[in-house]
């Protein structure tokens, strides 16, 4: 009786630990979104993108990039361009700048996800006029039918998948999308 009692024990012991692998599978895991780009830009049928990181791979990790300086046709020059985007555990996290910085964060707490983010731009002039930006989505208007948004963010989150995206300053018009020091991370939580 002993040694079918054992054996009983052997067999289901040997179906739990050939088994386990399959239910760890099932499991869910934290996916991670990210990209930082320093200057997007699509003008006059030019388009580039500078300091640009690429998209995070859904498993994590970290991505970075640098420019020391950079001058395009004469029309436009920035220094110290620099992006970087990474996720793990509970976290993504993006941050881009050209002398200035925009962080976002995007993180798991208890099943749930939550987004922040923000954009700092010192000494911004536009159109002659000194720009003080505290709020997100700071809209201007330009002669020319040109339009500026500072601090622009827009974020999605709900239950356990949270993505949000900050754009330092965005100009819009006729031929014209410029996009400084943007930034996106996203999380789905286990």
């Amino acid at each position: 009786m002993n040694t079918k009692k054992n054996s009983t024990i052997a067999i289901c012991l040997t179906a739990i630990l050939a088994l386990s692998p399959v239910a760890s599978l099932a499991q869910a895991t934290t996916t991670f979104s990210g990209e930082a780009v320093a200057l997007r830009a699509n003008a006059l049928g030019i388009s580039l993108a500078l300091s640009d990181t690429g998209p995070l791979a859904a498993s994590g990790g970290n991505l970075n990039t640098s420019l020391a300086s950079v001058n395009v046709l004469g029309l436009a020059s920035a220094d110290a361009l620099k992006s970087t985007t990474s996720g793990s555990g509970t976290s993504s996290q993006s941050q881009s700048s050209v002398a200035s910085l925009n962080l976002l964060s995007a993180t798991c707490s208890g099943g749930q996800a939550a987004v922040s983010g923000n954009a700092e731009l010192v000494g911004l002039v536009a159109a002659g006029q000194s720009v003080l930006v505290s709020n997100p989505n700071l809209a201007i208007s330009l002669p020319g039918g040109i339009s500026l948004v500072v601090n622009e963010q827009t974020s999605s989150p709900s239950g356990n998948t949270g993505s949000i995206t900050v754009n330092a300053l965005h100009v819009k018009g006729p031929s014209i999308d410029i996009v400084v020091a943007s930034a996106q991370s996203g999380i789905t939580c286990s």
